[in-house]
């Protein structure tokens, strides 16, 4: 559809280091400069999962790069601490998702796509009364590539994590790191749901 990985991989490069000229938003009251990532346009809530899309690819470590780079221009703790509508609470779900580290990309499936923690430390109560921590000791702006994964003690190398183990609870464990670990997450079993895969099966 894209003409390839390495053509889908520049589209995305291309989407967030892009400069989007004022012509294509200066009557639009609800884009501004400050909505921009490059053409990435946060307060377009269709267009939350962009960012998620370098886990098919080979350059996974891409989307912790730009996931930070819009936690931190986004989202403020002010009267304007949102860059664009709150359409149905869209704009906050995103944010508490991609705190945790993780997003529903494909709704229809039982995957959320991984990305990586924006903070060090945070504990759900889930409603079967479990609990599940996620764990990113020395996450930071500097820290914010994952070097390694763990679930509940064991390694975890998949770009996904389903809903049944995060009901499972436990311990979800980030290794955090200033270079991308460019090898993890690159088997194809490794990858989430496409549905190229599903008609290749």
């Amino acid at each position: 559809l894209m003409g390839g990985e390495g053509t889908f991989v520049q589209k995305l490069d291309e989407l967030f280091s892009m400069h989007l000229p004022e012509k294509y938003y200066e009557h639009n009251e609800d884009i501004t400069e400050e909505c921009l990532v490059g053409g990435y346009v946060h307060g377009n809530e269709p267009s939350h999962h962009v960012p998620y899309l370098y886990a098919w690819t080979s350059q996974p470590w891409k989307s912790q790069y730009w996931l930070r780079e819009i936690l931190n221009k986004m989202y403020k703790n002010d009267i304007n601490g949102l860059g664009g509508n709150d359409d149905c609470g869209q704009m906050s779900a995103w944010y508490l998702f991609s705190v945790m580290g993780f997003y529903p990309v494909c709704p229809g499936t039982d995957q959320y796509v991984l990305g990586a923690p924006y903070l060090p430390y945070l504990k759900m109560t889930l409603p079967n009364g479990k609990t599940l921590e996620i764990k990113a000791p020395g996450v930071s702006d500097k820290k914010r590539y994952v070097q390694s994964l763990k679930l509940n003690g064991k390694v975890y190398d998949k770009m996904y994590i389903t809903h049944e183990d995060i009901l499972k609870g436990g311990v979800l464990e980030f290794k955090m790191g200033a270079s991308p670990n460019k090898r993890r997450g690159l088997s194809p079993e490794d990858k989430p749901y496409s549905l190229t895969n599903g008609i290749n099966e």
